[in-house]
């Protein structure tokens, strides 16, 4: 698709220079690693004391890796311009030779450096390969022949695209969730964002011990963008422009822990219901803060109608501010989750699957089916994924047969109840796993040695423990006001 779209709305044209380069062009550029060149759209040029700088977006990987990088990182050999542009001399650009894309930097042309082929990296490929941004082939569903655990599930109308009597649909064909983000890719498409949007505009932030280099745009006010640093105070959110200025503040500033109830503690883990109402500054900043991090979410004014569970670690100093997930007072489609964010100092912790646990708790304490809001993020479907498989493959191998039944049986609608998730999430998650499968006319889910050995390994010693969150589920649509 992408080679259709290239051909269709680019034209390759040579160049010897990356002098000729403007924004809207695509050409292959070397990443950080250093180690190959990807294609890449140009989304903006300025111009520094001698030299010129490029920011850059590789397509079909995550904004998060956008960056500015300078003429020797570009092969300038292979150039896409968009053909609106159409450069008649591509080499030595012309006054008319402007881009359709609105500006934010002059592209008069500056001296180039000749650029030679480093040993040991990756050329331009001739052809643009672009097969790693098609989701990957699903393995094949077990057979029965080397089952460790055999389970008979009732189907009926729970998996209708099952009904032909075939083997299991592959996932993401049918399935009511999202198809899964490409090997390389990112899961959203970002062609309709404007290019002030889709580029970087905070060089650093300074959260408590943490400095963190932010992945995405966020609207902080234009008098903060231009600054090598925003400091946020860790325990209120507020944003200061300089380290002097947030030491003034931590001295006025009694918080230290997020406002509201805290509703959840077992050793030093803690969750916070906040209402969006109440406390709209925290949560305006905590959504702001967010965005630094989530691309495809823009909430981060009106929080009135939702509700924002924050989890910290306690230290003597105070409650660590280490994610959270916001969730709509009344949703319509019993969401449990509207956005949810790990900080990427506490990511690859297990935080984001323990985030994930409490909003299913909450929905077994409202007596409800939930589900995450749609699409996900590619770093929030993976995380699903994981909790949804590890959830339900734990459900199946402890799964015993009753009275003079052959083999354990379990119905789609009864593993609902047991995780609170909804019918389309187990399915799709069954069916990504490929357990599913078509034996002697009936539809039986077969569980490997390998499923069993792998489900213990990635078992969480730290869980969301019921008895110790404390909560009452208001009803929201009852009330005049929030």
């Amino acid at each position: 698709m992408m080679e259709r779209k290239l051909s269709e709305d680019y034209e390759e044209v040579p160049c010897d220079s990356a002098n000729a380069v403007v924004e809207g062009c695509r050409l292959p550029v070397l990443m950080r690693s250093g180690a190959e060149y990807q294609m890449a759209e140009i989304l903006s040029i300025k111009e520094l004391a001698a030299m010129r700088e490029y920011y850059v977006h590789f397509l079909d990987f995550n904004k998060r890796l956008d960056e500015w990088v300078d003429e020797k990182r570009l092969d300038p050999s292979k150039v896409f311009f968009p053909k609106k542009i159409s450069p008649s001399r591509p080499s030595s650009p012309v006054a008319g030779d402007v881009p359709t894309l609105p500006l934010l930097a002059t592209t008069s042309s500056t001296p180039s450096l000749n650029k030679k082929k480093k040993q040991g990296q990756k050329r331009p490929y001739d052809e643009i390969d672009r097969s790693s941004s098609q989701p990957p082939t699903p393995a094949p569903s077990p057979g029965p022949a080397t089952p460790i655990t055999l389970i008979k599930v009732e189907i009926k109308e729970e998996i209708p695209d099952l009904l032909s009597g075939g083997p299991a649909t592959p996932a993401g064909q049918g399935a009511a969730t999202t198809a899964g983000p490409r090997t390389t890719g990112s899961l959203m498409m970002h062609s309709n964002d404007d290019v002030v949007t889709r580029m970087k505009n905070i060089e650093m932030i300074e959260l408590g011990k943490h400095r963190i280099k932010p992945w995405y745009f966020a609207p902080y006010p234009q008098e903060l963008v231009h600054l090598p640093c925003i400091y946020i105070c860790e325990f209120c959110l507020k944003y200061r422009k300089s380290a002097k200025a947030l030491e003034r503040h931590l001295l006025k500033c009694k918080l230290r822990h997020p406002p509201g109830n805290e509703i959840y503690r077992k050793n030093n883990i803690s969750v916070f219901e906040i209402d969006g109402r109440k406390n709209k500054q925290y949560s305006q900043n905590l959504c702001l803060l967010a965005k630094l991090f989530l691309d495809h979410k823009t909430l981060y004014y009106d929080t009135d109608p939702f509700l924002f569970y924050v989890m910290t670690q306690l230290d003597n100093r105070g409650f660590h501010l280490v994610g959270y997930f916001s969730k709509e007072k009344e949703s319509s489609e019993d969401y449990n989750v509207a956005c949810i964010l790990t900080l990427p100092p506490y990511q690859r912790k297990g935080f984001g699957k323990l985030l994930i646990e409490f909003s299913y708790e909450l929905s077994k304490f409202e007596g409800k089916l939930g589900s995450p809001e749609k699409p996900l993020s590619d770093l929030g479907l993976l995380s699903y994924r994981s909790y949804w498989s590890h959830t339900i493959l734990g459900i199946l191998f402890t799964h015993k047969a009753s009275g003079d039944q052959e083999r354990p049986q379990i119905t789609i609608n009864e593993i609902c109840e047991l995780t609170s998730m909804k019918k389309e999430d187990v399915i799709s998650t069954l069916q990504t796993l490929g357990v599913i499968s078509y034996y002697k006319g009936g539809f039986v889910i077969v569980l490997t040695p390998e499923m069993g050995k792998n489900h213990e390994k990635s078992s969480r010693l730290t869980k969301i423990d019921p008895k110790h969150l404390h909560w009452t589920p208001k009803d929201w649509s009852k009330r005049a006001k929030w």
